[in-house]
Formats: structure tokens, sequence, C-alpha cells
């Protein structure tokens, strides 16, 4: 008797255990302005802007300690007072035109501006003169009188 209450007792544990075990795996949630506007504001800028870590990211999107680093540094500017303009400045300023997701058109943006259009053109290029090359040697080649009247004589053969 006093086995079968241990093994109950063991069960009991191993569940609670269980049970506990996920909020341990829990994460705090991220902190959140105090002002539903701020908020809303310090997301829409963060949408502007690329994290630096995963690169293939919105600031607002990434999990990482630099974007959560950057965006309390946003909602400290706004609570400053400061204007969306001069927080992208600002950000622009310390980490380059690449942490913008649409970087302004300069002389040193060109070929990211341009670049695609440059490359689309060039396949298209490449395509053409790949298709009339093709379509030129694919050309039925002319005979000469000597090979149509060779070519007349083999037609004319009865068949064995």
């Amino acid at each position: 008797m006093k086995a079968g209450v241990l093994v109950k007792l063991s069960h009991m544990l191993v569940c609670c255990a269980l049970l506990f075990s996920g909020m341990a795996m829990a994460k705090e949630a991220a902190p959140m302005a105090a002002d539903l506007e701020v908020e809303k504001r310090m997301v829409a800028i963060s949408e502007e802007l690329r994290c630096l870590v995963c690169q293939n990211e919105s600031l607002s999107g990434s999990h990482a300690e630099l974007a959560q680093d950057l965006r309390r540094e946003i909602r400290t500017m706004i609570g400053q007072g400061k204007t969306d303009k001069e927080i992208l400045d600002f950000m622009v300023s310390r980490y380059g035109d690449f942490v913008r997701y649409r970087p302004p058109v300069k002389p040193t943006t060109w070929l990211l501006w341009g670049g695609p259009f440059l490359l689309m053109a060039g396949g298209i290029a490449a395509l053409i003169a790949f298709l009339r090359r093709r379509a030129r040697d694919n050309a039925a080649p002319a005979l000469s009188e000597e090979e149509h009247r060779r070519a007349a004589a083999l037609l004319e053969q009865p068949k064995p």
C-alpha cells in the first residue's frame, strides 16, 4: 500500500513539474510605451527602418537585442518631442542610408535604385540576342543549283 501511494505521489510531482516548466520558458513581454499613441508612432517609424542584425526584417518585427534597444531609443526620442523626420534623420546619421528600407534617391544610391532595371534590361538584351542567333542557326541552308538537281533526281527515283 505504501508503494502505491509513493507511485501516485511521484506521478503527481512529475505532472506539476511539467506544468510549471512551461512557465519557466516564458519570456518577458516586450516593453510598451505608457501612451498608446506613442507606441503607434514608434511602430510606424520602426516599420521604415531595417534591423541591422537581421537585415531582411523591419525594426518593429525583429526580436534582436539591438532592435529592442533601437525601439527603446525611438520611444525616448518621441517622449522628448522629436518629429518623425528628426528621428529618421538621427538613425540615418548614426547608421547610414542602409538602415532605411526606402533610402533617398541621391548619387550614392543611384545604383541601388537603378540596378534592378539595368539588370533586367541586360537580361532582355541577352535573351533577344540569343533568340536571334538561334533563329539564324536553325534556318534551312540555301542549296546550290547542283544540290537542287541531285535532290530532284533522288525524289524521282522509284522506290524499291
